[in-house]
């Protein structure tokens, strides 16, 4: 195998992602193999392993396809030997930009979200303490000390 190029199962382990879900994305246009093997196996670079990275840190936000198609255009375009000048330029890092704002608007909504499925299973633990002993812990908010 050409040196630089991994095979779709060597990125797989190295993303966490897939092999199905690694072929959806190429499918879809998110990301293309950078060669094939003399046997028609997709070969990856280092470039396509952190592409895939960033769509992985996309998806738990939330993102569409198409905006990730769109964001990615975006960041390509703006990493390209030839960067855009002027108005172009501009109306790229403002895409970027919104995409950055709208990922800190659903990283603060998943924490609201994590703040009350903690509490939630807080208050759960309390109400098996007296059950099975399993209660809150000292230290812990409804806890007290327990002999040992």
């Amino acid at each position: 195998m050409e040196s630089g190029h991994m095979q779709i199962g060597e990125v797989a382990a190295r993303t966490e992602l897939s092999l199905r879900t690694i072929r959806h994305y190429e499918e879809t246009g998110l990301v293309t193999p950078s060669a094939r093997s003399q046997g028609g196996f997709r070969l990856y670079t280092e470039a396509d392993v952190a592409r895939l990275m960033a769509i992985r840190r996309m998806k738990p936000l939330g993102f569409t396809l198409d905006q990730m198609r769109d964001l990615l255009d975006a960041t390509d375009r703006l990493d390209a030997a030839d960067l855009p000048e002027g108005e172009e330029r501009d109306a790229l890092l403002e895409r970027v930009r919104t995409y950055e704002r709208d990922a800190a608007r659903k990283i603060e909504d998943l924490r609201v979200q994590l703040a009350r499925a903690e509490d939630f299973a807080a208050t759960l633990r309390t109400h098996l303490g007296p059950v099975d002993g399993i209660g809150p812990a000292a230290g812990e908010p409804g806890g007290e000390a327990r002999p040992r």
